[in-house]
């Protein structure tokens, strides 16, 4: 079976991957004041997590939600920039399309609050006891 050249694993490729994928992350910042909401809740779950000595498998759950909120912050960008851009008016089936990726960055933030709730609720508890 032959391959297209392009193909081929190439560490240059890859690395420019990387810089195109941290070009993003510096757009998101620039362009949505959310990104800043996002990266102080993760700090302070962070901060949290190291003060009160998180198990691995507490960490585990902690960057598991932290990853998904912001991928569906991410994800939910892209869906309205690009719904934005190919229909500037208002069409029902883009609102639909827009409001279900934000709906999907709601159940994210959820879903992390609550884990952290789970999580850090009784140790707070017990270091103020």
């Amino acid at each position: 079976m032959n391959q297209h050249p392009s193909s081929k694993f190439s560490l240059r490729a890859r690395l420019r991957s990387i810089r195109f994928a941290w070009a993003g992350i510096v757009a998101f910042f620039k362009a949505e004041p959310n990104a800043c909401i996002h990266a102080g809740a993760s700090m302070v779950a962070v901060a949290l997590g190291f003060s009160l000595q998180l198990s691995a498998v507490e960490w585990i759950v902690i960057s598991l939600s932290i990853s998904l909120v912001w991928a569906a912050e991410l994800f939910n960008t892209a869906i309205e920039r690009m719904a934005n851009r190919f229909s500037p008016g208002y069409d029902p089936a883009v609102k639909f399309v827009k409001d279900v990726a934000a709906a999907a960055v709601l159940l994210t933030a959820l879903g992390a609050f609550v884990s952290g709730i789970i999580i850090f609720l009784p140790k707070i508890i017990n270091y103020v006891s």
